[in-house]
C-alpha cells in the first residue's frame, strides 16, 4: 500500500508568531531595564535600599557559607570518630570470635566468614554500619575463606584503602566516599582494619557508615541558613528603606522648596523640626534663602530703577532729536551752499543723527524686554519671503563692501508662526554683521526645514572669531575690536535684542567662529509656537551635524 501522506511544510504565520512574540518580550525588556535605570539615576532612596540589600546579600552570604563549612566539618569530624571508636571495638570483638572459633565442636572453617559476619552484623533493620570481609593483600596463605559483603557490595572498598590497611596492619585506615543507596549518593565511612584467622591467615574487616542522619542535619541547616539569610535581607532593606526615607524626606523637600524659589515663590521656606544635622541644614537653607530673597529684592529695585531710567530718557530724548532732526535736515539738505568744511561738517551731523535715533530705538526696545512688556505678534508666514527681503535691503550695503550675498534655500513654501517684523530685524542685523565683519569675501544665507523647526544659517569668510568669544558676541555694547571702526553705524545692540528676539519665539540664535575660518550664526525657530524645536535642520558648525 503506497502512502500519498506529503512532507510537512513550514508554517509562515507561527513563524511569524513566534518572533512577533520575541519581539514583544525584547521590548519590554528593554522598557523594563530603562524604567529601572531611570529610578536609578533619579531615586536616591532606592539607590540606598538596592545598595545596601546587595551588600547584605553578600555579607549574609559569606557569613552562612562559613557557618555551614564550619557545621559540615564538625558533623563530619564526630561521625567519623564514632564511626572509628564502633569500628574498633567490633574489630577486637570479631578477633576475638576467630580465636575462639576452633574450640567449638561440630563448626568447620567454611562457615567461620559467614558465622563471623552475622555475628558483627547491627541488628535487624539497623543499617547504620555494614561489613565486608575480604582476604588481606599480604595474604601468602593457600587456604581461603569466602569473601563476605552485608549491606553494600565490596566494590566500594577502594585500591587504596586496601593496600592502606596491608601496610599498616596494627592501624584503622579511614576513608569518605560516595557510595549509591536506594538510588541516591550519601556519603559514606569506610573504616578498614586487620584480624588474624588462625590456618587462613590475615584477613580485612572494612566498615562502611553511611551518613544519612549527618546528611539530614546539612540540609536542614542549608535550608534554614537560605530562608533565614533572604528573610534577613528583606529586613535588612526594610531597614535601609525607613533610614534612608528618613534622610531623604528633608532633602526632597529641600528641592521643592527650590523649586519653588526657583519659580519666583521667594517666601517659600523649610519646616525645621528638631536640632539635629537635617534641622541645621533646613536652618542654613532658611538662611541662604532669605539672603537671596533680599539681594533679589535690591536687584529688582536697581533694575526698575535702571529700566525706568532708560525709558524715561530714551522718551525725554526723542522731544529735542525731534527738533535737531529738523534743524540738521534743513541744513543737509542746503550743505551745497556752504563752504566744503561746513557741508563736510552737515554730512557727519546728519549720519551720527541718523546712528543716535537708531541707538534710542534700540534702548526702548531693550528696554521693553527688560521690563517683560515685549510681546509676540506671531502669524503664519513664509520664512523665504522674509530671508530674500533681508537679503534684497542689503545689497547696498554690499556692493559698498565689495561682498556678494548668496542664498542657499529651497524651492518649496517654509511656513511657520512667527513675528515677521522680529524675524526680519534679526536676519538683518546677521547678515549686515556679516557683510560689515566678512572682509569683502562672499556672505552665505543657507535655510532648510524640518517636522519641527525650520533653520537659517548666515556665514561669512572674514576674521572669525576668538576662543570664547561666541558667547559674548549676544553682550550688549560688546565688540570684538574696539578700536574698529563701524561703517554701517551699528549700536551695539543688535545682537543683543536678536537674541531677545529668539527667544520671545522659544527659538535659539547661536554664534560659532574660528580665526580665519569666519563665522557662522544659526537662527532656529519653532514651526509652530505649541510645537517645541526637536532638533535642528541646520549643523551649527561646519563640520558637524544638525543638533539637538
Amino acid at each position: 500500500m503506497v502512502s500519498d501522506t506529503k512532507p510537512a511544510q513550514p508554517d509562515p504565520a507561527g513563524d511569524e508568531q513566534v518572533t512577533a512574540l520575541a519581539r514583544r518580550v525584547s521590548v519590554s525588556w528593554e522598557q523594563g531595564w530603562r524604567r529601572l535605570t531611570r529610578i536609578w539615576r533619579r531615586s536616591l532612596q532606592f539607590r540606598v535600599v538596592v545598595s545596601t540589600m546587595l551588600l547584605g546579600i553578600l555579607v549574609i552570604g559569606l557569613i552562612g557559607t562559613y557557618l555551614y563549612t564550619a557545621i559540615a566539618n564538625g558533623l563530619e569530624e564526630d561521625r567519623v570518630q564514632r564511626a572509628e571508636l564502633q569500628a574498633l571495638s567490633l574489630t577486637n570483638r570479631a578477633q576475638v570470635l576467630v580465636d575462639a572459633y576452633q574450640a567449638r565442636e561440630g563448626d568447620t572453617q567454611a562457615q567461620l566468614a559467614q558465622d563471623l559476619v552475622n555475628a558483627l552484623a547491627q541488628p535487624a533493620g539497623d543499617e547504620s554500619v555494614s561489613v565486608i570481609f575480604i582476604k588481606s593483600l599480604n595474604n601468602t596463605v593457600s587456604m581461603t575463606l569466602s569473601s563476605l559483603a552485608l549491606g553494600v557490595g565490596s566494590e566500594v572498598v577502594t585500591p587504596a584503602l586496601r593496600e592502606s590497611v596491608s601496610a599498616a596492619p596494627e592501624r584503622q585506615a579511614t576513608q569518605l566516599i560516595q557510595i549509591q543507596l536506594d538510588g541516591e549518593q550519601v556519603p559514606a565511612i569506610v573504616i578498614g582494619s586487620q584480624i588474624d584467622v588462625p590456618a587462613a591467615g590475615p584477613y580485612d574487616l572494612y566498615f562502611v557508615s553511611p551518613m544519612y542522619q549527618e546528611q539530614a542535619t546539612l540540609r536542614l541547616i542549608r535550608t534554614s541558613l537560605l530562608l533565614g539569610g533572604l528573610a534577613l535581607t528583606f529586613l535588612i532593606g526594610a531597614v535601609a528603606w525607613l533610614i534612608a526615607r528618613q534622610a531623604v524626606t528633608p532633602i526632597r523637600r529641600a528641592a521643592s522648596v527650590a523649586q519653588r524659589l526657583e519659580k519666583g515663590d521667594l517666601g517659600e521656606r523649610m519646616p525645621v523640626k528638631g536640632e539635629d544635622d537635617l534641622a541645621r541644614l533646613a536652618n542654613a537653607f532658611n538662611s541662604m534663602a532669605d539672603s537671596l530673597q533680599t539681594q533679589i529684592r535690591q536687584l529688582e529695585g536697581l533694575s526698575r530703577v535702571q529700566q525706568r531710567f532708560v525709558s524715561d530718557v530714551s522718551h525725554e530724548l526723542r522731544t529735542p532729536l525731534t527738533t535737531v532732526r529738523m534743524a540738521a535736515d534743513l541744513i543737509h539738505d542746503s550743505r551745497h551752499e556752504f563752504t566744503p568744511a561746513v557741508s563736510r561738517s552737515a554730512e557727519l551731523l546728519h549720519g551720527e543723527l541718523d546712528r543716535f535715533e537708531e541707538l534710542l530705538a534700540d534702548l526702548l526696545e531693550i528696554s521693553r524686554f527688560d521690563a517683560g512688556a515685549a510681546a509676540l505678534d506671531s502669524e503664519p508666514a513664509d520664512l523665504r519671503t522674509i530671508v530674500e527681503r533681508v537679503v534684497q535691503d542689503s545689497i547696498p550695503l554690499a556692493n559698498r563692501r565689495g561682498s556678494t550675498v548668496i542664498v542657499d534655500m529651497t524651492d518649496h513654501e517654509v511656513e511657520a508662526e512667527v513675528d515677521p517684523r522680529r524675524v526680519q530685524r534679526i536676519l538683518r542685523n546677521l547678515v549686515v554683521n556679516a557683510i560689515e565683519h566678512g572682509e569683502g569675501r562672499p556672505v552665505r544665507v543657507t535655510m532648510a526645514a524640518n517636522d519641527t523647526a525650520v533653520a537659517v544659517v548666515v556665514e561669512d569668510q572674514g576674521v572669525g572669531l576668538r576662543p570664547g568669544e561666541a558667547g559674548l558676541v549676544f553682550n550688549r555694547f560688546w565688540r570684538a575690536d574696539p578700536a574698529r571702526a563701524r561703517h554701517s553705524g551699528g549700536t551695539g545692540l543688535g545682537l543683543a535684542i536678536a537674541l531677545e528676539d529668539a527667544r520671545l519665539h522659544q527659538g535659539w540664535l547661536q554664534a560659532w567662529g574660528a580665526p580665519g575660518e569666519g563665522a557662522r550664526f544659526r537662527l532656529t525657530l519653532p514651526r509652530r509656537q505649541d510645537l517645541p524645536i526637536g532638533t535642528s535642520p541646520l549643523p551649527l558648525a561646519p563640520s558637524q551635524e544638525a543638533e539637538v
